[in-house]
């Protein structure tokens, strides 16, 4: 096999040419087989296989700087940099990332996760260098979807005043091109990406500024020639913006990518390269349906199917089936997400309810915004977004909706530890950084029934800015007989117990049940408080709890500083209250990929390492 060459990082250098489509072949299936037993995200992968090929084949890694951006579509880049053999552990703890980290490798520039950044990162390289006076290429991998966030235009604006060359690659995976501009478009690549064509075009450029008033005619060449290119050059956008344009050029034809890549070395200025590929491409069900292998678990190579399907409803999904029932009685309810409307549950919404629902695609900050202009204007928003992508759009979550006392309610979904994506995506600091904010109220469910319940809570008998907190994966169903009426700002009391009381958040409300029954092996009767409201705090059952209780346990699964359990102990320490705290609540650090029992085993927020703790605390001798 050819892929037993590429054993280290430009390996691929010494491939034969001739060897190219063989080796895309080759890479595809290993990364067909190998996500098949870990899990991983594999449409975008499979279709960069070529596009990564060549990238590795025109530029010198790691003197030249490659920026994924987002970074789930690098393990082709992995795979030529000398990490093969690292498939085996691909996201699981103590493994390999699913994304780009500088602390992995020499030949991953800049850490990513996140979209739409790119650009600025790259930007970021390039005027280091030029201040350094260094010589080497930047290249920024960005896709169509990335393109719609606007911290990418902000870059490409200041790209454009860029002196020196700057790489942008395209990589565009989804947009339509029609016949006659798709036409026009390749005719004019083959001329565009000839060396001949550019050769021609810089002589005749140069020759034209030495002769007397060479410059105006240099000037009007370039207006009439751009007044024809509005009607046929697809990248006439970016050429207005100062940036010069390639393409489109076929994705999978690795060596019309090298050519064109060794065109866009020689460019003395911002240019970018368009790349038309296909998501999933070479494995028929991620062609099918590559939504579905963007993210997905072990599956079955042959049929497609899924083998580490949950048992049970999730959260997402009981969000899902709740808004449409609260919508169909309610025409005031709208729906938006930041392009993700199978991953928040709200496909169902948008089938449902098409003229209420809004995709504004990888646009967080816009989402929020957008938002408080519908509440604004009488509607009833729900921004359903992931915990971490939500940090994105802070400043409009505080300026344009809370500061207005706006009615948004944000569904708050992947909240907590999400597992194998790790550090960009763990959703563990949305209960601090949201708590800080005057006018927002924070409440999280402790199961599926009181999802439902203070979602009708937040649509129906409340006003204002209000954020909705659950984690990924099987709704809990335990406790579903205690369906006491949301209350705002009350807690709920699960249990009445003795000595002790633990009260949790959320999804930290099963760790505490199961703690609360192994503490009675010790006659330890725990009270068992189900928060509710993170913002505002329950007082009255912290003073009521302070006054039989020496002990009060916060278990949260957010980061310690600016969470629950430092708002309750504060509160406590104010007043003067006579009960010891304990906080138990994840580091203050970045938490890394693994199986999110895992994480919380070693981030100690598991039910055996919580029990230690309370025991350590009520029998320091234990």
């Amino acid at each position: 096999m050819i892929l037993d060459k590429i054993n280290k990082p430009n390996d691929i250098k010494k491939i034969k040419p001739e060897e190219y489509n063989a080796l895309a072949d080759e890479i595809r299936q290993f990364l067909i087989e190998s996500i098949s037993k870990t899990g991983g995200h594999l449409a975008s992968n499979l279709g960069v296989v070529e596009l990564t090929m060549a990238l590795h084949i025109v530029f010198d890694l790691p003197k030249d700087k490659l920026i994924w951006d987002v970074g789930h579509q690098s393990y082709t880049h992995k795979i030529l940099t000398g990490r093969k053999n690292q498939f085996n552990k691909l996201r699981k703890y103590g493994g390999m990332s699913g994304f780009p980290k500088r602390n992995e490798s020499d030949y991953d520039a800049f850490d990513t996760g996140h979209s739409s950044t790119s650009i600025s990162a790259g930007l970021g390289y390039a005027s280091a260098r030029d201040i350094t006076g260094e010589n080497y290429n930047v290249i920024s991998v960005i896709g169509d979807g990335a393109l719609t966030g606007g911290m990418a235009f902000e870059a490409l604006n200041n790209a454009a005043a860029l002196k020196k060359n700057f790489i942008i690659v395209l990589n565009d995976n989804s947009m339509s091109i029609s016949e006659n501009v798709g036409g026009i478009s390749r005719l004019l690549d083959d001329v565009r990406s000839s060396y001949s064509y550019y050769d021609l075009k810089e002589d005749v450029k140069n020759t034209l500024h030495k002769l007397p008033k060479g410059d105006a005619i240099v000037e009007k060449i370039k207006k009439t020639k751009n007044n024809i290119k509005q009607f046929i050059v697809p990248g006439q956008i970016f050429e207005d913006m100062g940036i010069q344009y390639l393409g489109p050029v076929d994705g999978h034809n690795i060596h019309k990518l090298i050519k064109i890549f060794n065109i866009a070395k020689r460019i003395d200025s911002p240019v970018l390269v368009h790349v038309v590929t296909q998501k999933g491409h070479g494995y028929a069900p991620a062609e099918k349906n590559p939504s579905r292998f963007h993210g997905i678990g072990p599956f079955d190579i042959k049929t497609g199917k899924n083998l580490s399907e949950s048992k049970g409803a999730s959260y997402s999904s009981v969000f899902s089936q709740k808004i449409c029932d609260i919508a169909k009685n309610d025409d005031a309810v709208v729906a938006i997400t930041a392009a993700m409307p199978d991953g928040t549950g709200l496909a169902k919404f948008k089938k449902w309810f098409p003229d209420r629902f809004f995709d504004v695609g990888i646009a967080e900050e816009h989402a929020v915004t957008f938002s408080a202009g519908l509440a604004a204007g009488g509607m009833k928003p729900v921004f359903a977004v992931y915990s971490s992508f939500l940090q994105r759009a802070f400043d409009q979550i505080l300026h344009d909706v809370c500061m207005q006392q706006l009615h948004v309610v944000f569904a708050i979904d992947r909240a907590g530890l999400v597992g194998s994506d790790g550090e960009t995506h763990q959703g563990i600091f949305d209960l601090s950084f949201l708590s800080t904010i005057p006018n927002m109220t924070v409440v999280a469910p402790k199961n599926a029934w009181e999802l439902e319940a203070m979602l009708e809570f937040a649509l129906e008998e409340f006003y204002g800015p209000i954020a909705i907190r659950y984690p990924r994966g099987v709704a809990y169903t335990g406790f579903n007989r205690h369906t006491q009426p949301i209350e705002y700002g009350k807690s709920e009391l699960l249990h009445e117990g003795r000595d002790i009381c633990i009260m949790a958040v959320g999804g930290m409300i099963e760790t505490a049940v199961t703690v609360s029954e192994r503490l009675k092996e010790y006659n330890i009767d725990a009270t068992v408080i189900n928060a509710r409201f993170v913002k505002p705090i329950d007082e009255e059952m912290i003073c009521s709890i302070s006054k039989n209780h020496n002990l009060l346990v916060t278990l949260e699964e957010n980061v310690y500083t600016g969470g629950f359990g430092e708002a309750v102990s504060r509160y406590t320490q104010i007043n003067n209250l006579d009960i010891r705290t304990l906080q138990i609540a994840l580091p203050d650090d970045y938490i890394e990929h693994g199986n999110v029992d895992i994480l919380r085993h070693e981030a100690g927020i598991d039910s055996e390492t919580v029990f230690d703790k309370i025991m350590e605390a009520v029998h320091p001798e234990f």
